[in-house]
Parts: C-alpha cells; sequence; structure tokens
C-alpha cells in the first residue's frame, strides 16, 4: 500500500470516530506522528478525550492542527484575556510547525484549570494548541537560541517532518525476519559510544561519541560497510548529552546524513550547548575541527524530541520508548520494539540505580525486554563507591581543612550533571553548618547547564521538585554561587580569599580548570578534589595515579603539590553493586546481556559475574562485531 492510499484509510478510519460536525480536512505523517487538519478545532476542544481514543484506536501519535492559525499578536491577547492575572504569565513561544503555543507561567496550575477548564477554552479561543510550563527560576540563553532558530526554520523543518513521516509509515517490504547489533565503538573501553541495530528494513544508530583523552582511536568507526552509506540510516537516537555519547551527532550531517536525531528535550538543549563548546575547545588545541556550527544548527533542525514513555515509531518496523536512566538530566534508556512483537532490546546508555540528589533511580522494568546493553563503568568486583552521605561528608570535611589552612579548593566537574549535583551538596553543607560559608564559584558553562536543569523541572526528583516550588528554597539561587564570567574575575578568584571553585573540564582535558591548576597547584595549602570518572588517557587519571609534573606545551610544566582527594560517591554511574542490583531487578528477565562502556577487566568481569548468578547468557564485546539476536 503507497502512502497516499494508507493516509486516505486513516481519514476515513477518523472520520468514523469523530462526531458529526466536525471537518477533517487532512491527514499528513509528520516525523512520528499523525497530524489531523481540521477546521473545527473548538469542536475538537470540546471532546476532551477524543484524541485519546483516536490514538488507542490507530495506535498512532495524534496531533490535532487547525487549517488556519489564529495571528499569534492577536493569539497572545487572547490568551492573556482567558488566563488569570495570578498567574504570572512571563512568556508565550508560538510554534507554528506543531501549531502549539508554549505558555511559561509562574503558577502553571492557574494556567490550566481546574480539570484542564482554562486549557480548553485557550484551545476553543484561537485554535492553537496549549502546552504550559513553569517558569524557569533561571533563564536559559541556549533554550531561548534552539527556540528561536526553530521558528526561523519552520517551513524547511516542515517539509523535513513530512518526508520523515513517510520513510517512517513506508510499507514493509521484506518477510525476511532477522535482528543484528554491530558495536562501533564503547566495547572494553570508554566513550565514543556507537551501536548499529539493523533489520531487513532499517538501520538506527544508538549515540556517536567521541573519546576522552584519545587523539589516535577518538572517534567510532563509521566507515564499517555496515553503515555505510550514512544516507541509508532511518535514524539516530541519543541517550544523554555528555560528550562521549553525542559529540560527533554533526558529523554525520557533514557526511551525509539526513534523517531525524531522537532525545529527550533536556538531552537536546545539552548536547546542543556541549557541542558548541566542543568545537571552542579543539580549535584552541588545534587546527584541525570535526565540524562546523553549521552542522550543530543542522543538528537541531533534524531533532525529535521525545518524553519518557511516549512510545514512537521510528521506522516500520521499530517502536522506541525512553526510560528514565538516571544519569543526568533527560538521560534515557533507550527501548526498542523490534517488528509486530519479534524482539525487544535496551540500550541503558549510562545509567545510576539509586537516587541521587538531582534524579530518581533508573527504571528496571520494561513491557518486553529479549536483550540489553549495559555499562560497566564500575563494573569490576572492587568497584564499590561510599554512600552519597558519606562522600558529601568527606567533601565537607576536605573543604573544611583547606579553607582552614588558607587554601582553595578546585573541584574539576562536567558541566552537566555531576556540577549541579556538588552545588546542591555545598549548599546544604554551608546552609546547615557542615562547612564554612564560603564563596563558590563558578567557571565554565556549569550556569547555563544548571539554567537548563530549571527549565526542566519535571526530569528532577519530586523532592527537589518539592523543596524549589512548594517550599520556596531554590538551593541553586544561593548567594554563595558566584559566576566566573570574565579572565579578571578569574585572576582574582586565584588570588583572592580562600573559597571553592567548580569548573570545567571533568577529566581535566582542557578547559578553565587549566587556568587554576596552572596556578594553584604548586601551593600545598590547596586541594584538588575529583567527583567524577577519570578516564584512561585523560590528565586528570595521571594526577590520580601520582603524576606530580604535567608537562603543557612544549615548555611548560604544572607543578602539583596541592591535596589530591577523590569522593566518588557523587558518581552518576551505577558501582558494581548497583549494576548487580539492576540485573537482579530487571522485568522481565532478558535472554541475554551485552556489558559496554568499560574498561575491558571491568566489562569481562561484570558479564561473568551476571552469568555466575543468573545464569543469562552475557557478552563483553568488542569493537567491531556484529551479534544476530533473532
Amino acid at each position: 500500500m503507497v502512502i497516499e492510499e494508507k493516509l486516505q484509510e486513516l481519514k476515513e478510519q477518523i472520520n468514523k470516530i469523530v462526531p458529526s460536525g466536525i471537518t477533517i480536512s487532512d491527514v499528513e505523517f509528520e516525523g512520528p506522528e499523525l497530524v489531523i487538519y481540521t477546521d473545527d478545532p473548538k469542536q475538537f476542544a470540546d471532546q476532551a478525550d477524543l484524541i485519546k481514543i483516536l490514538a488507542r484506536d490507530l495506535r498512532k501519535r495524534i496531533v490535532v492542527r487547525p487549517n488556519i492559525l489564529e495571528d499569534p499578536e492577536r493569539a497572545a491577547q487572547e490568551i492573556r484575556s482567558v488566563v488569570p492575572e495570578n498567574a504570572g504569565i512571563t512568556d508565550l513561544f508560538f510554534d507554528p510547525e506543531t501549531g502549539e503555543v508554549l505558555i511559561e507561567a509562574e503558577k502553571p496550575g492557574v494556567v490550566i484549570g481546574k480539570n484542564g477548564i482554562t486549557l480548553r477554552e485557550i484551545t476553543k479561543q484561537i485554535g492553537w494548541t496549549p502546552k504550559v510550563v513553569r517558569t524557569p527560576p533561571i533563564e536559559s540563553s541556549t533554550v531561548k537560541q534552539i527556540r528561536t532558530y526553530l521558528r526561523s526554520v519552520k517551513d524547511e523543518r516542515k517539509a523535513f517532518l513530512r518526508a520523515i513521516g513517510r520513510r517512517i509509515h513506508r510499507e514493509v517490504t521484506n518477510k525476511d525476519q532477522w535482528l543484528r547489533v554491530t558495536t562501533l565503538g564503547c566495547c572494553r573501553e570508554v566513550g565514543r559510544a556507537a551501536f548499529l541495530i539493523s533489520t531487513p528494513e532499517s538501520k538506527i544508530l544508538v549515540d556517536c561519541g567521541e573519546k576522552p583523552g584519545s587523539i589516535a582511536n577518538g572517534t567510532p568507526y563509521l566507515y564499517v560497510p555496515e553503515i555505510s552509506p550514512l544516507t541509508s540510516l532511518d535514524a539516530v537516537v541519543l541517550t544523554h548529552a555528555h560528550l562521549d555519547h553525542c559529540a560527533l551527532v554533526p558529523l554525520l550531517f557533514k557526511y551525509g546524513y539526513e534523517g531525524p536525531v531522537y532525545s529527550t528535550p533536556p538531552t537536546r538543549d545539552l548536547s546542543t550547548m556541549l557541542q558548541l563548546d566542543y568545537l571552542d575547545v579543539v580549535r584552541k588545541e588545534t587546527d584541525k575541527i570535526p565540524y562546523t556550527s553549521n552542522e550543530v544548527r543542522t543538528y537541531m533542525k533534524h531533532s525529535i524530541t521525545l518524553n519518557y514513555g511516549s512510545v514512537t515509531d521510528i521506522a516500520p518496523d521499530v517502536k522506541l520508548t525512553f526510560h528514565n536512566a538516571g544519569h543526568i538530566l533527560g538521560s534515557a534508556i533507550a527501548h526498542f520494539h523490534i517488528g509486530e512483537g519479534l524482539y525487544n532490546i535496551a540500550f541503558t546508555g549510562d545509567f545510576n540505580y539509586q537516587k541521587s540528589r538531582l534524579f530518581s533511580p533508573a527504571v528496571s522494568s520494561f513491557p518486553r525486554l529479549e536483550a540489553l546493553f549495559m555499562e560497566s563503568t564500575y563494573g569490576g568486583s572492587n568497584d564499590f563507591q561510599p554512600q552519597r552521605k558519606d562522600a558529601e561528608d568527606k567533601l565537607y570535611e576536605t573543604v573544611s581543612a583547606t579553607i582552614q589552612r588558607g587554601g582553595k579548593v578546585i573541584i574539576p566537574a562536567f558541566a552537566v550533571g555531576r556540577s549541579q549535583e556538588v552545588m546542591l551538596a555545598l549548599e546544604e553543607g554551608i546552609r546547615k553548618q557542615k562547612m564554612p560559608p564560603v564563596k563558590i564559584y563558578l567557571d565554565g558553562m556549569i550556569k547555563e547547564a544548571t539554567a537548563i536543569h530549571t527549565t526542566y523541572p519535571e526530569y528532577l526528583n519530586s523532592d527537589l521538585r518539592n523543596q524549589i516550588f512548594r517550599e520556596g528554597l531554590n538551593p541553586f539561587l544561593s548567594d554563595a554561587f558566584v559566576q566566573v564570567d570574565s579572565p579578571s574575575l578569574r585572576e582574582k578568584v586565584i588570588s583572592g580569599d580562600p573559597c571553592v571553585i567548580i569548573t570545567t573540564s571533568g577529566m581535566l582535558n582542557g578547559g578553565p580548570v587549566m587556568e587554576y591548576l596552572k596556578a594553584l597547584g604548586p601551593d600545598e595549602r590547596n586541594a584538588l578534589v575529583f567527583v567524577g570518572y577519570q578516564a584512561d588517557g585523560t590528565l586528570g587519571r595521571r594526577i590520580q595515579k601520582g603524576w606530580r609534573e604535567i608537562p603543557l606545551g612544549w615548555r611548560e610544566t604544572i607543578v602539583i603539590n596541592l591535596e589530591i582527594a577523590t569522593s566518588d560517591g557523587f558518581s552518576g554511574h551505577s558501582d558494581r553493586k548497583q549494576l548487580m542490583n539492576f540485573v537482579a531487578h530487571l522485568q522481565p528477565r532478558p535472554e541475554k546481556i551485552f556489558t559496554i562502556h568499560g574498561d575491558e577487566n571491568k566489562t569481562l568481569d561484570l558479564a561473568s559475574s551476571i552469568y555466575k548468578r543468573h545464569r543469562i547468557e552475557t557478552h563483553s564485546p568488542m569493537n567491531l562485531e556484529t551479534y544476530r539476536m533473532i
């Protein structure tokens, strides 16, 4: 059946379901969604459950869009006349591509109204579909720039989504049934995550990252026949925004990829921010940048965001669902449903199976699961991290002792995830008098990353949301935090009073941390505290191993006399105990488990232990291997 025939059949089914009086003028696939165009959006708004009924009966993601959208200026006036003034509307963002208006308000509940009555009234008045979010406590320039850019390319994006929608919903022509996974990176190593899922009908790439600290083999094996040409890919799926998983996605567009990139909304925004910063860092270190900001913009234009739990067609024979991974903001376990119940496979990305200050634990229950690819960063038999409380107490002790002797504490941290965890711990330490009330300087992209966290409060755990929105205590807005936004202020911090400095990069492979280390490293009164994983080959790992003289270019050397401390309990990765606990609680139990994203001895150790305890078939794959699942 050709696409036009399929759309006509769907239109006939819709007309049988909708009440008389509602005219369906057209239906069209746009990305993974079926868009219903109508002249009667107000009647749709009156039928509160109609869209749910259509989605259930048609087994599609349904969007209703009016044929003619109200002028945004007039629509904005209508919204403000309908919504009570005490809602505190701070911004309205009209997206012609989706027919949605994003309403930012200090009190979202007032905008929604009892049982959604105010939202329905808005739809009846303007036709646009209202979506309500809470006004972020900290404004994110990244989020605003992305929204503005997507609005500027709305026509191109609409054409792209229509083309992708038709590709997704094309007829399945091959009668063979098989599923293969090819490992293109991240096996028996940490970094350059990339995995290719292949069926007779489709190809999907999961992640495309760089390898920290590596020059010779820093990119995935993107040139192998299985993935060539890149135009043959149906989709790219991002588990989260750390560079070892997302840095090289724009490179795909440079070399011919034309399809969509699926992620959660926070992952799209964070990865865009980090990719642009990655280009700046590489440009300072070498003349050879892998791609330009043009490819980053192309990635944004081709991004399709999905929320946790939303089952979505991404190929004729593949459905994708994201589940919380508990690692960083928006991190997801990617669950793929292949065929009509043929096979189910999941990729954890990086995950944390314990509650943190920021996030709930990773999801371990799925509708079906035959195979699992799981990270093994701390998969070794001796990789046990301290409890979070113990790690925080050790941090307080180190900070207190350093400040007392007149020193400064440098905390190298990833801008996304670890920085916010450490910020929350230090804020509470000062508030509850567990450490001295010192200034905490934030250098690098930490403030902007934190602003993106406040843009998506629904991805934070309930305790933190309640603390911010119900108790009125937002720890990210503490007076203790000071943003370092100029070289002159950085010099004042270095020469000034005892303090704490949280700065990027987390593995000391570039970024502002190098200036602090160079200036403060020789003074034994100071301290360097690691709060995240240090990959092999990085400067951070060398210092952990005891290096005390670090070459800096051809002529300079950094002398390390300061105290070196490590607080593993802040990691966003599960330790050995949590990894085994995760497997024990998997529902349902998979037939196969592949241990990836870890040093060779750790992936082998974890695979062996899982098999011995649970008698599940396990593999510690090498790069460039292909496994047939069915």
